[in-house]
């Protein structure tokens, strides 16, 4: 059998250089990697500059592409530095940017008329009338949110001429990714670099480190009286393992995978888990058994969510820790 179509991507997290090595090696067709202070992750799952170029080298020579993650909205003062990190990192070769903030894309796109612009999840592009949007200022695709219906999906695909990209390995927001408030809640450090990036440890949207403050044992009253304990709020695992033949025959141009922050070698056979299955599924549709699937993606989830219940423990006991402050008024 030699059927085949899709001629879409695979796109795998990259968040150190040996896990962007793992991803290239188990056949993602892209990697997205974190510029350090930028993308909303811890500084251990963010690049260097002269990593983020080895990153760039090591994509090509495998086939692969490399596209770098400006999840932020930056103040006025920020904005000449990330200009000057974005035409770094074209120099190095970059395939592209995945941004969240609507000035900043326009104002890439300007600067860097040749530089493919993806909008992120962080960008929350709920309805047809923000992606035509993010389409007129430079983008040529969006991450469809984990809420939309597969008719919504199939509906912008058909009506759009934009790239759709859909998490298929992931977890859903309590409320919508790129729109959290409650990280900062117990937590919120401040510092500047020497680029000048200002650095807000507790808040997802400006760059920094999400505490996940939301999967707190939270108790609920209704003024001096406790109506509920320990109220947990919805972060769900977000797999659609169960969906991937048809996103792969509607034609959907990106498959991504959420995980800078586990391990490599997991992170290994989680795009290898996905790459097979898309693979054979291209190959022979008549012989392809989805149980099948499920029940080798089932031992990947435990490990899967083993790491991410023990990471969520750590931040939360992190979120917790007194701030102490510092010369300047600033938290560090």
């Amino acid at each position: 059998m030699n059927e085949r179509r899709w001629q879409g991507e695979l796109l795998a997290p990259g968040g150190s250089v040996a896990m962007v090595e793992a991803a290239v090696a188990n056949g993602a067709d892209a990697i997205y990697v974190g510029p350090r202070g930028w993308s909303r992750r811890r500084d251990a799952y963010e690049l260097p500059d002269e990593d983020l170029r080895h990153c760039v080298k090591i994509a090509h020579a495998g086939g692969a592409r490399l596209r770098a993650a400006f999840n932020t909205h930056p103040q006025s003062g920020e904005v000449p530095a990330l200009l000057r990190k974005v035409e770094r990192l074209a120099g190095f070769g970059i395939d592209g940017v995945i941004m969240t903030d609507v000035g900043c894309i326009a104002e890439v796109s300007r600067r860097f008329p040749g530089l493919t612009i993806h909008a992120s999840i962080g960008a929350n592009i709920l309805n047809n009338e923000d992606v035509r949007f993010y389409r007129e200022i430079g983008v040529s695709q969006v991450v469809a949110d984990t809420k939309l219906t597969f008719r919504e999906l199939a509906s912008r695909k058909h009506d759009l001429e934009v790239g759709i990209e859909i998490l298929i390995h992931a977890n859903k927001c309590y409320t919508y990714l790129g729109k959290c408030w409650m990280s900062p809640y117990h937590r919120l450090e401040r510092a500047v670099d020497e680029f000048g990036k200002d650095l807000f440890r507790g808040s997802p949207n400006r760059g920094g480190l999400d505490y996940r403050v939301c999967l707190e044992a939270w108790h609920l009253y209704g003024g001096d009286t406790l109506w509920e304990e320990r109220v947990a709020l919805k972060n769900d695992a977000f797999f659609l393992v169960d969906d991937i033949p048809k996103l792969l025959d509607l034609g959907v141009h990106c498959l991504k995978i959420q995980g800078r922050e586990y391990p490599v070698e997991l992170v290994g056979r989680m795009v290898r888990f996905y790459r097979e299955m898309i693979d054979a599924y291209l190959t022979d549709r008549a012989a392809f058994s989805l149980p099948a699937w499920k029940v080798r993606l089932a031992d990947l989830r435990v490990e899967r969510d083993r790491e991410r219940t023990q990471g969520t423990q750590a931040l939360l006991a992190e979120a917790r820790l007194p701030i102490l402050a510092v010369a300047g008024g600033c938290c560090r």
